[in-house]
């Protein structure tokens, strides 16, 4: 199945602010059954992009707006393709515990069972324990199963019920959230009974005969569970899912704080407000070379000027 996707995220400052530093993580992942066959970024007043690859094989682009500016708006643009998982079975043998634990001795998966900034043990995580029936039981992928379902019927999804550096506390207490608390929350609650759980930060194309919870026009929020002979596994807290050729992963990591879409400050003492929109379409094919190298045809006109204000301070500049 191939998807095109487009991230346009925009923020506009009371007063002018005198640079911008911004780093993002929207290049969906090539690994497994998933292939990002192109990415284009475009970024308004013009810079100069810089990309690397963070420890976890995440794709980070940043840059620098050093000029005023009262507006920064970044379009993200990829074809994706992803190919249909293989079933999973219904359960894993009990005896699966004993290797996720010979799994977490050898000390490869340390840092997705130790607590993080969002994902962390309180008491009112806690206090899910009983009514989620959150311990070792049966065998992992049954248990994985049956907390997936758990959380989706504990909770409802309420946007904007919590912002985004809320900890889970918040959303545990009002048994409401938004899809980054429902993973933080189950990523925390997995970790309890010693299974590497990680978070995982893309998109999800949505269909109205599968009545997803999660918003349309935003990013989404799911984990991934390690388990024997099967790898890392997806599961979808929010919509009741385990994660498929619907959903399309752009990063991984400990929780939120590792994975942020967009991240950066600004010079200047201005307030600041963030728009967001995301559409995901599915593509029959991908396109010709010629229209993914293309510039998105909202830009040129944005680009030519900027080039042309480039040039006459050129010229200014040797007169």
């Amino acid at each position: 199945m191939f998807y095109s996707i487009r991230h346009l995220t925009r923020f506009r400052y009371v007063t002018p602010v005198s640079e911008s530093l911004m780093e993002l993580r929207m290049h969906p992942r090539t690994e497994g059954g998933q292939r990002c066959l192109s990415f284009q970024l475009s970024v308004e007043p013009r810079a100069r992009e810089y990309e690397y690859r963070d420890y976890l094989g995440n794709t980070v682009h940043h840059f620098d707006v050093p000029g005023k500016h009262r507006e920064l708006t970044i379009i993200a643009e990829a074809l994706v393709e992803i190919e249909p998982a293989p079933e999973l079975p219904d359960r894993l043998e009990p005896s699966d515990w004993d290797e996720i634990d010979e799994q977490a001795a050898a000390g490869d998966y340390w840092e997705m069972l130790m607590p993080s900034q969002f994902a962390r043990p309180s008491e009112a995580l806690l206090s899910l324990l009983e009514p989620l029936y959150v311990r070792r039981r049966d065998d992992p992928l049954g248990f994985l199963r049956e907390l997936n379902s758990a959380i989706y019927e504990w909770f409802d999804y309420v946007p904007k019920a919590t912002r985004v550096d809320s900890p889970i506390d918040h959303a545990i207490e009002a048994r409401k959230g938004v899809c980054q608390d429902f993973a933080h929350i189950m990523i925390a609650l997995v970790r309890h009974v010693r299974i590497p759980c990680r978070y995982v930060s893309g998109y999800v194309y949505p269909r109205s005969a599968h009545q997803d919870r999660s918003a349309e026009g935003a990013t989404h929020a799911w984990v991934e569970a390690l388990l024997p002979q099967l790898g890392w596994v997806g599961f979808d807290p929010t919509n009741n899912l385990i994660a498929g050729e619907r959903h399309i992963r752009t990063a991984i990591g400990r929780d939120y704080a590792d994975v942020p879409p967009t991240k950066g400050v600004f010079k200047g003492d201005s307030s600041s407000q963030l728009t967001v929109s995301v559409r995901v379409a599915p593509s029959d094919a991908p396109p010709p070379p010629e229209e993914i190298l293309a510039p998105p045809e909202e830009w040129q006109a944005a680009i030519a000027a900027a080039d042309e204000a480039e040039r006459q301070q050129q010229q200014q500049q040797q007169q």
